[in-house]
């Protein structure tokens, strides 16, 4: 024991100095850590205490939705939230989710959110109960029928007795109560728990004969259903903007206004609604006819190997083959007359990159397509949000990324924005003019077959996703497909 305790002592002489380092270490490690976590207390305290700015709106393809990347999108949820953090940072968002539209102003009235993101149009009964801000669209309210089931009407009268159908509480609505104060012979049905989109829908399936919606979303559901057409436009066009109560706070308002001041100045709002709406009239009839149909011939035979391209390389499937589809028409042995050959169309010097020997085979063209895509996204700037780093990495699939890159430096010489894809798309076709492709580092390009490229592909990809189930499978991100 004696023995143990003189040891003891020796250590503690020897070692003394590391003992109170140790020792001052550990305390200091203590203190930091309280600081640390006070520190996220007060952050989460103060987070707690933000006030909430709650958005009162509904969901629909023109407002507020669940994509396919279950992720919240929406032109009112892109607003609401750019809004926020960059006009209202002392605010926490909240979104109120109403059935319909005809319930968005009673909220509001009621006092349950501040503001009304939900593509409200300016009418004169709405600006008796609410105060619009500065309006952001225009938009122009259309006669919509079958044109399978019946003739196009010349007026008015000669809807007289057809089964029409609104939402209630809508512009459309009041629209039509004007009208009918001409025509005393029209009558509509307004119905509650509904929206335009599947009123649409019941016009295309031939269960309404007429019903009245929207202009751009006449233009995207025109992608769903090539037998929709527009009979009539109904009345001037109208702009759409957001709602808040008569009693709102000046100051907010204030801000709102100043955000849609700033948004349509630097090019924001431009772009938000080409990201949308930008490729709703690509298609003509007759493209969105045969696209559907060979989706339900022609897609099964390598809907899988999409799927298969997908779990290489994190693209969604709908989207490979959206550009399978522009490039081939599904058809394995389809060849240019400068042999790009194959399901995706693949260039000899291409195939050769990404390790094909065999272009017309579905099992290699479309993972080799699906890598090459990769290949264009990766080499696009990282700091292009997307989804416009993906189109700009489509238009270089189909023109090749230098020229891309000529028209982003175009843009930039034009004051446009470089890293958006509706405005690189504006010079990308002025790469043909000598004005311009003298300049330019690689010279002249046919910047409008890119442009085209990618529109189509869009739209080809929108109807794939209405129709077509998303495929959930264990991805590795595209960083590791190009580290391995």
């Amino acid at each position: 024991m004696s023995l143990l305790l003189e040891f003891a002592a020796i250590f503690y002489k020897k070692n003394k100095l590391l003992l109170c380092l140790l020792i001052s270490f550990t305390v200091t490690f203590l203190l930091a850590s309280c600081s640390q976590s006070d520190d996220s207390s007060k952050q989460a305290s103060a987070n707690n205490q933000k006030k909430e700015l709650i958005f009162v709106t509904h969901n629909g393809p023109t407002t507020y939705y669940m994509n396919g990347d279950n992720e919240f999108s929406g032109i009112e949820y892109d607003l609401a939230a750019l809004f926020v953090k960059d006009f209202a940072p002392e605010y926490q968002i909240k979104f109120l989710l109403v059935p319909s539209i005809s319930d968005v102003i009673p909220t509001l009235l009621k006092g349950k959110a501040n503001i009304a993101a939900a593509n409200l149009t300016i009418t004169r009964l709405r600006q008796q109960l609410v105060q619009f801000s500065k309006p952001y669209q225009e938009t122009q309210q259309q006669l919509v029928y079958n044109n399978e089931v019946g003739d196009k009407p010349k007026n008015i009268a000669d809807i007289s007795g057809k089964k029409i159908a609104v939402p209630v509480g809508t512009s459309f609505a009041e629209r039509l109560s004007q009208i009918q104060e001409k025509e005393p012979s029209l009558h509509w049905h307004a119905l509650k728990q509904t929206n335009s989109e599947t009123l649409l829908d019941e016009v295309a399936t031939g269960i309404l004969d007429f019903t009245v919606a929207d202009s751009y979303l006449v233009a995207m559901m025109q992608n769903y259903y090539p037998n929709l057409e527009v009979a009539m436009p109904l009345g001037d066009t109208e702009k759409i903007a957001w709602a808040l109560p008569k009693n709102a706070d000046p100051a907010l308002l204030k801000k709102v206004n100043l955000f849609f001041d700033k948004i349509k100045k630097d090019g924001t709002l431009h772009n938000l609604l080409d990201r949308y709406y930008g490729s709703s009239k690509r298609l003509n009839t007759l493209d969105i006819t045969n696209f559907m149909k060979l989706t339900d011939t022609l897609l099964p035979k390598y809907r899988n190997i999409f799927k298969q391209a997908q779990d290489i390389t994190g693209i969604d499937w709908r989207l490979l083959a959206a550009v399978s589809y522009h490039e081939s028409h599904w058809d394995t042995f389809s060849t240019s007359p400068t042999n790009v050959r194959g399901l995706m169309m693949l260039t000899e010097s291409t195939a050769d990159l990404m390790g094909v020997t065999d272009r017309l085979d579905p099992k290699q063209s479309i993972p080799a397509g699906a890598k090459y895509i990769i290949k264009m996204i990766e080499a696009v700037s990282e700091r292009i949000p997307e989804p416009d780093r993906t189109y700009m990495a489509l238009a270089a699939y189909n023109i090749g990324y230098a020229h891309v890159e000529d028209a982003r430096i175009l843009a930039k010489r034009l004051n446009l924005n470089p890293d958006r894809w509706a405005d690189v798309k504006k010079t990308l076709v002025l790469l043909n003019n000598p004005e311009y492709y003298l300049e330019a580092k690689y010279g002249y390009a046919s910047g409008g077959a890119p442009v085209i490229f990618v529109e189509s592909i869009r739209s080809y990809q929108r109807i794939l996703e209405r129709y077509q189930a998303s495929h959930n499978s264990d991805l590795f991100s595209f960083k590791s497909l190009h580290t391995n």
